[in-house]
């Protein structure tokens, strides 16, 4: 397997596509409450929520440790519900040269959909692919939808 990866994961939300990504692009520092065993808090570190080039910190823990990101807000994308983050500092970057997480929302007939997308350069050959991020947040995006739904 090559250095450069992607996944790809689509799930379907029963609650709101557009208060999903009215959380994840304007009310990340939100996601704590919706999802605390998982994101311990989401900090603006420049700029403004819901702007690219805003950069946030992110506190979250995979396997019980605790991990730190900071993320460039890339691209926010409105009219496609569609958000990207570049990892530009924090525990990824130990084991990753590039990563990018891209969240869109779509609505479908009878449900919405929520489409990750993690695209990403290891430093060196050993290295695993994200997948324990990956469940990270699939289940995060879970905990938002009960939120939600409980809401």
């Amino acid at each position: 397997m090559g250095l450069t990866g992607k996944l790809v994961a689509e799930l379907e939300l029963r609650s709101s596509g557009d208060l999903f990504y009215d959380m994840i692009s304007n009310k990340p520092h939100h996601i704590s409450k919706a999802s605390p065993r998982h994101v311990q808090g989401c900090n603006l570190h420049a700029g403004k929520f819901g702007a690219p080039g805003s950069v946030v910190i992110w506190n979250y823990k995979i396997d019980g440790k605790a991990c730190v990101g900071k993320d460039l807000v890339e691209v926010i994308d409105v009219k496609n519900k569609s958000i990207t983050f570049k990892v530009i500092e924090g525990d990824l970057m130990n084991k990753y040269k590039f990563f990018k997480i891209t969240i869109n929302t779509a609505p479908m007939a009878e449900f919405n959909m929520v489409k990750w997308t993690l695209e990403y350069e290891k430093l060196y050959k050993g290295v695993d692919e994200p997948i324990k991020l990956f469940k990270l947040l699939i289940n995060i995006t879970k905990d938002i939808e009960v939120y939600h739904l409980q809401a």
